[in-house]
């Protein structure tokens, strides 16, 4: 067998151990869940489940020790290979349990027990002293109200019982009583918050030389007493017992305080304290608002953006259990301390703003996510240092010239070179969860999607079809991470960084991978439909249109064609605060602009393709989802709805206009919405990205959208010589005006139509890149034939880049 088959062996046997053992967790959990169920079923029901959670249990035996019972699982024998953890109730150790194996097995991290199964035996054990200790209280509190004449009595027997388990939390608790109290303006307070704080009463009369002396603990313990005595004076039993409930459920949280206050905690830390959180009773989430709020703020800057205008939107909108389930699909390395970068934490908390405004029945559109996996910022530098590739960093202080030269060689190495192990496993796992489902592995950097600073397009995305055999779906996989990783280092983002001053900003490349929306047509796999929508459009194709009434721009199938320029092809554009003034107002102008292409993903090659509508339609055109929402059969003069002759015919009489989703479906209502409740609650307008699989409609992204603050058209001198104009336009063009113009880039549609080879085509893009670092910048402009930065048939329009153009103050 192979290195390859043996790891992959070896990861598959891995995934099964970690199934088995949140089987495991889940079973455990349900036992204690059982309302009725006294301690003897529990015991006897937990020792059951736990030796199929295990590596070998086939000789696996359990025990359990609790208050002088012991409870073993059937023909229980005792061997040297145990693996125990004791069972706690606020610190205080109550009982024991045990795996043991009756064979001697292979060693493994602990003897032959595996360190994740110390975890699960650690968490078991935590489970069962958190259940306990809830028993032991619940039974309080029941004593306490079989009588009214004893309820004025119920906070002190919670205070003897704390005495004796928890002096530590009893102490604690005091404390913030007194805070509580002097709060409530109650002066004997004062004095008490002396005795028990001496440095800190110290501090407040100004004596800050010396250290004060603190009391013996047995001291403070009774000192307790008379805190609650001067509570039970001043406040009713039921703020007193209010107050403690809530002081105690905050202190069993405290495990999660420690986790996010310290900065050198890793993600795997904060992860598995989340899970510990969850993990927890019902009451967990009955939380003080400053605790919660604390949790929340906290959270959000460590996991998803740490700048202060996202944390302060986002944690109006983001609990702390939306990360729960978040975070079992984050994949870092063991230390990182890595976001989810611009990208991720856009679409999140898109996501989450538009759940909470529907909870509230102030967003009646249904909405999704595609299910999507994370791969931490920081997970780049460890792939980088995992191949000694270090010095590639230096690569945004080099010459851009230089930079465009060595970036194909980048490429070549960061792909050629093995991902670390434990990413490995983590996209293992992320396909297991996917299946075979076609997926875009997308650019989620630091930097990319933030106020002003959106990076649109300089970053790879890549389309995978992910069929095959489990081995060639996950070297797929890691060649896409790897190249979206080397496009960091590329030409273009580079100087977008040098552009808008971010070169010396600290960058980190996080990714995004994400089941393609859509279903399987023949052997092709593709969305119904997809686009872009904008809060703000630029583009007046009408005096009626007003900047705030937005802009959607559609195509059919995959996305690309929407946001990417092509030469020979258009999407189809419509406002949705205005639907009714169409963009192309003719028969004639709708068959001319509308789509007639599209991009697909082919099942059978496994490549990203782009064919004809109509070849398409001709094939699957009755099968195709939502179809009657997209096409027109055009019938003489005018168009109308197909019916299902169209549909079934060759499709030539059919053409792309969405009449029927604007007209026949809520759709316009849905972006509209959706734009005006991001932009409102973001600060400005967004630019979205969706697509729709004939049943559902998903958001892919959310990010600041850029647009120009100049609204009024310019003023146009009158009675200019006809030789003196050289282009003129009075539809599609955005407003502005420019001063001090020197220099026209011009080049000849005719001259350009005549080369003859793809080479010289190529060589004019690199011509007019030159001239961009040369002219003075925003001082020129470029005139040229097709749509710059083509994406398509580049004899349809000039080929170039981001940098080739971006000094320019007109593209014409």
């Amino acid at each position: 067998m192979t290195n390859p088959e043996k790891s992959l062996d070896r990861l598959i046997h891995d995934l099964r151990e970690r199934a088995k053992e949140l089987n495991c967790l889940y079973e455990v959990q349900e036992i204690l869940s059982a309302q009725a169920a006294g301690i003897d079923q529990i015991c006897s029901g937990i020792i059951t489940v736990l030796p199929p959670g295990w590596q070998y249990p086939d000789v696996c035996q359990a025990e359990i020790t609790y208050e002088g019972k012991t409870y073993r699982t059937t023909g229980f024998a005792s061997s040297r290979w145990v693996q125990s953890a004791d069972i706690k109730i606020q610190d205080d150790t109550v009982g024991r349990i045990s795996v043991y194996y009756t064979e001697e097995r292979p060693l493994s991290d602990e003897g032959p027990f595996l360190k994740e199964e110390r975890k699960l035996i650690n968490t078991i054990a935590d489970q069962i002293g958190f259940f306990l200790l809830h028993q032991q209280l619940s039974q309080v509190f029941k004593e306490q109200l079989r009588s009214s004449e004893e309820r004025p009595s119920e906070w002190k027997v919670i205070l003897d019982l704390l005495k004796r388990t928890d002096p530590e939390l009893v102490m604690r608790i005091s404390r913030k009583m007194i805070n509580y109290l002097g709060w409530k303006g109650i002066k004997e307070a004062d004095q008490m918050l002396e005795a028990f704080n001496p440095a800190g009463a110290a501090l407040m009369q100004g004596d800050t030389n010396r250290p004060a002396d603190e009391p013996p603990q047995g001291q403070l313990i009774d000192m307790s007493d008379g805190v609650f005595a001067l509570a039970g004076q001043h406040l009713s039993r039921d703020v007193i017992m209010d107050n403690l409930q809530k002081w105690i459920r905050e202190d069993r949280s405290a495990f999660l305080v420690d986790v996010l206050v310290n900065p050198g905690s890793s993600l795997a830390e904060i992860g598995n304290a989340l899970e510990r959180y969850h993990l927890l009773p019902g009451e967990r989430l009955e939380l003080s608002a400053p605790r919660e709020r604390w949790f929340r703020i906290a959270l959000i800057r460590r996991i998803l953006n740490d700048q202060s205008e996202f944390i302060k939107t986002a944690q109006d909108h983001i609990n702390i259990g939306d990360f729960s389930d978040f975070m079992r699909r984050v994949i870092h390395p063991t230390a990182s301390h890595g976001e989810l970068g611009g990208k991720s934490a856009g679409l999140f908390l898109a996501l989450q703003i538009l759940k909470n405004y529907a909870a509230r029945g102030k967003f009646p559109h249904p909405i999704k996510s595609p299910r999507t996996w994370y791969l931490t910022s920081d997970s780049i530098f460890y792939f980088m240092a995992y191949n000694n590739l270090e010095d590639v960093v230096e690569q945004k202080y080099k010459d851009l010239a230089q930079v465009r030269q060595e970036f194909p060689y980048i490429q070549h190495v960061f792909k050629s070179s093995p991902l670390p192990p434990e990413i490995v496993r983590g996209l293992s796992l992320a396909l297991e969860d996917f299946g075979d489902v076609p997926l875009i592995v997308r650019s989620s950097s630091l930097l990319e999607d933030r106020m002003g600073k959106t990076f649109a397009g300089k970053y790879k995305s890549l389309f995978i079809a992910n069929k095959g055999s489990k081995p060639e779906r996950l070297q797929n996989l890691m060649d896409a991470v790897k190249e979206v990783y080397a496009s960091t280092f590329g030409p273009e983002p580079i100087e977008y960084r040098v552009q808008h001053h971010l070169l010396d900003h600290h960058e980190e490349m996080g990714i995004l991978i994400q089941e393609v929306v859509g279903s399987q047509l023949g052997r092709y796999y593709l969305p119904a439909f997809a686009g872009v929508a904008f809060s703000s459009n630029d583009f007046h194709w009408s005096s009626r249109i007003r900047s705030e009434d937005g802009l959607v721009r559609l195509v059919m199938g995959l996305g690309t064609r929407s946001v990417d320029r092509l030469s020979d092809d258009y999407p189809v554009l419509v406002s949705p605060g205005n639907p009714t003034l169409p963009v192309n107002a003719t028969l004639e102008e709708v068959l001319r602009y509308s789509p007639r292409k599209m991009d697909l993903i082919n099942l059978e090659t496994r490549s990203f393709e782009t064919v004809e509508i109509r070849t398409l339609l001709a094939e699957h055109g009755k099968d195709y989802p939502y179809i009657s929402h997209l096409v027109s059969a055009i019938d003489s003069d005018r168009l109308r709805k197909p019916d299902a002759k169209d549909l079934a015919g060759n499709a030539s009489g059919l053409v792309v206009t969405f009449d029927g989703l604007f007209n026949r479906t809520p759709f316009l209502n849905l972006i509209r919405d959706t734009l005006k409740i991001l932009g409102e609650v973001l600060g400005g307008p967004v630019d979205l990205e969706f697509a729709h699989d004939g049943k559902d409609f998903y958001l892919l992204q959310c990010r600041s959208q850029s647009y120009s603050g100049q609204h009024a058209p310019a003023e146009i001198p009158a009675h200019i010589p006809p030789e003196h104009i050289l282009f003129t336009a009075n539809r599609f063009i955005t407003n502005g005006s420019l001063n001090d113009i020197t220099h026209i880039v011009y080049v000849d549609p005719q001259k350009y139509s005549e080369l003859g080879s793809y080479e010289e085509l190529f060589s004019v893009g690199r011509a007019v890149g030159r001239l961009n670092q040369i002219l003075p910048k925003r001082r020129f402009i470029l005139m040229g034939p097709g749509r710059w930065g083509s994406r398509g048939d580049i004899k349809m329009g000039v080929n170039a880049s981001y940098s080739d153009i971006n000094n320019t103050g007109m593209l014409i």
